[in-house]
């Protein structure tokens, strides 16, 4: 290249950049701030904390298979205006929420038409944002239809992050053929680069960003919401370095069937990517952006109750699954004063169509009604569990539908899904939209997360889209893990959309006879301690009907009495995968816990706020030895000096 041309090019260069057009945008109260350009004609953005930029330059944009909608944009305006919004959902971990942002919609052109709309909302704690693609005119018309191939939507972290991810699966493994399932275990206080085990992470996805420059931590969590069958449930993939990007699904899942892309009717927006940001983790626990910015598809068919469950599986397995010990469990959910009675797998044949209807009419009579559990399947894996082909078609599910509200059945637990492309997002919502014409509630168990499913669709309960408790009867290396997995989820998995994780045993032994298989490493009070902290308006608990007898009577009243619907949610201190303190707030009272998974103890003073000097609260604590006890105690002031050990915990309950 001579002088001459390399000084065009260079020339060349300075003016793209001179010319090219620079917005910002705050939220209502200043202190986040998102500055977007389009630089080269590649749109991208920016992210500041209280000025500090914690998000370098990132790509946005996305590919169609009518126009490459990542390069040759031009953004010519950007409309600013606050909204609000005032809502209530009582399956989330704030019932009423109210929720003012800025709005920034970001208009792009190319080739002198609107092509792109990148809409952005903005809070104090959380960005949100999203695609609006417009149609294309040619010489056989406007293209009105639209396949959305990949987004080039990145986070670009600061050098020195480090990551606490979970790895996505790659597909048709495990189980019968049944991942990706979002169920592997979490790397913590990992280096930015890594790929997972080559397929990325599954959302959400935890940040702790200080590399020496900034002025101190901050934290960052990525995930997405509003996600149905009209697109691909996403996942993060690591370009290189701190770089992530959005992936599509993988070709693998479903058993290979379909694409990975997007099939979208135009005009068309695609889910919100959401960022929660904190120089603590309070936005992360706290944050309700998950809901904020979605709308309920349809209204509830009936009025929706929540509430305690038991479940025979998670002790007894499978050959628990008959008439007689599901019968001995809806006397011991009566006994509590409990709601329901999960009846898990295989029940279609070792108890049988006619004989469930028996049973059902006797849990009606003693005040407790029955969740049944079903494959998804389908042919997108082996799992050979039944009831099968009964949800994966519209007739077939209809049809059995029609049979569970003729005969007083709650709710469902559907399992075994397939992936995250679009005929399996679609599933869901046909799923649930249908179990709401027939006035059931729907859990997924072996299933992608939820993304802003309590607000959209009001009969979907939780997900378990997590190493959940079956993995604590299936080996003893999760018993031994399971203080320090359960101070992982309250910081990421949880605070997303809500977890059916199924534990608080108070069993020693994962076994109907309580002296064999795996043990319990935590104590009495850790399992009253995360019937608080793991958060869903539906929980059946691992709890046995020997518990009435062989557990303390004290730790048996608490489980009796816990809610499962909340309206407040406060994090006081904590780590991921090593201890968290939290307040959760029912009505008038409140539940602070706390949970240790390290080796020393963890001490401090607790500011209690919420409970007014010289009230009343019961307390319950470990000993070192993890011998539990409770209290009542009169506050002498506002505060309280609490030590937790090891594998346990502490609950404070009062108004």
């Amino acid at each position: 290249m001579t002088k001459k041309t390399l000084f065009a090019a260079v020339l060349l260069s300075l003016t793209v950049m001179a010319g090219a057009t620079e917005k910002q945008f705050q939220s209502p109260d200043g202190k986040v701030t998102v500055t977007i350009n389009d630089e080269g004609g590649q749109p991208a953005y920016t992210v500041s904390l209280d000025g500090q930029q914690i998000l370098q330059k990132s790509p946005l944009g996305l590919k169609a298979n009518f126009d490459d909608l990542t390069k040759e944009l031009t953004l010519k305006n950007v409309d600013t205006k606050t909204v609000s919004d005032e809502y209530d959902v009582n399956t989330i971990k704030q019932r009423h929420v109210s929720y003012e942002a800025t709005e920034a919609v970001c208009q792009f052109e190319k080739d002198g038409r609107q092509a792109l709309d990148i809409i952005f909302r903005v809070t104090g704690r959380d960005v949100a944002f999203r695609y609006k693609i417009y149609p294309k005119k040619g010489r056989g018309g406007e293209t009105l239809a639209a396949i959305i191939e990949s987004e080039a939507t990145s986070f670009v972290l600061p050098d020195g992050t480090t990551t606490f991810l979970c790895p996505q699966s790659k597909p048709m493994g495990g189980f019968a053929r049944t991942a990706p399932s979002y169920e592997t275990s979490y790397t913590l206080d990992e280096p930015a680069g890594k790929n997972g085990w080559g397929e990325g992470y599954t959302f959400p996805c935890l940040f702790r960003m200080n590399n020496g420059e900034l002025k101190t931590d901050y934290w960052l969590l990525i995930s997405e919401t509003g996600t149905d069958g009209s697109y691909v449930g996403c996942r993060l993939l690591n370009e290189n370095g701190t770089a992530y990007r959005i992936g599509f699904p993988q070709q693998g899942e479903m058993n290979g069937q379909g694409t990975t892309t997007a099939a979208v009717s135009l005009p068309y927006e695609t889910p919100w990517r959401t960022l929660t940001i904190g120089t603590s983790l309070k936005p992360i626990v706290e944050t309700t952006i998950a809901n904020d910015l979605v709308q309920p598809k349809y209204e509830a068919s009936r009025d929706y109750t929540y509430g305690k469950g038991t479940w025979s599986w998670i002790i007894g397995m499978d050959p628990s699954c008959n008439f007689d010990e599901q019968k001995r469990y809806i006397d011991f959910s009566a006994a509590l004063g409990y709601r329901s009675v999960l009846v898990d797998a295989l029940w279609d044949t070792q108890i049988g169509y006619e004989k469930m209807e028996e049973l059902s009419r006797y849990a009606q009579s003693k005040g407790v009604g029955l969740f049944l559990w079903y494959n998804s399947n389908g042919s997108w894996n082996d799992a050979p569990q039944g009831p099968r082909h009964k949800m994966d078609k519209s007739s077939a599910r209809r049809k059995e539908m029609a049979w569970m509200q003729k005969n007083g059945i709650l709710g469902i637990k559907v399992d075994f899904f397939g992936g995250d492309k679009q005929p399996m997002m679609q599933l869901y919502e046909d799923i649930l939209t249908d179990a709401n014409d027939f006035g059931l509630q729907v859990i997924f168990h072996g299933c992608t997360l939820p993304r802003g499913w309590e607000r959209m669709y009001p009969n979907y309960v939780a997900s378990e889209a997590v190493l959940a408790s079956e993995n604590l009867h299936f080996g003893q290396g999760a018993c031994d893990a399971e203080a320090h997995n359960a101070c992982i989820h309250p910081f990421i998995r949880n605070t997303v959309g809500s977890m059916d994780f199924g534990g608080s045993t108070l069993n020693k032994h994962y076994s109907t006879d309580n002296q064999r298989g795996t043990t319990r490493r935590t104590s009495d009070v850790f399992a009253l301690a995360t019937a608080v902290l793991f958060q869903s308006s539906v929980q059946h608990f691992a709890l046995a009907p020997g518990n009435l007898t062989d557990a303390p009577a004290w730790a048996v009243d608490f489980m009796k009495q816990v809610p499962t619907t909340w309206d407040e949610v406060r994090f006081i201190d904590g780590y991921p995968g090593k201890y968290v303190i939290m307040a959760r707030r029912s009505g008038a009272k409140w539940y602070v816990v706390g949970i240790n998974a390290e080796a020393e103890p963890i001490k401090t003073k607790l500011a209690l706020p919420m409970f007014a000097k010289g009230s009343e609260v019961s307390v319950y604590t470990d000993d070192a030895q993890l011998n539990g006890n409770m209290k009542v105690l009169k506050l002498k002031a506002n505060s309280m000096k609490v030590e937790i050990p090891q594998n346990g915990a502490f609950v404070i309950v009062g108004e």
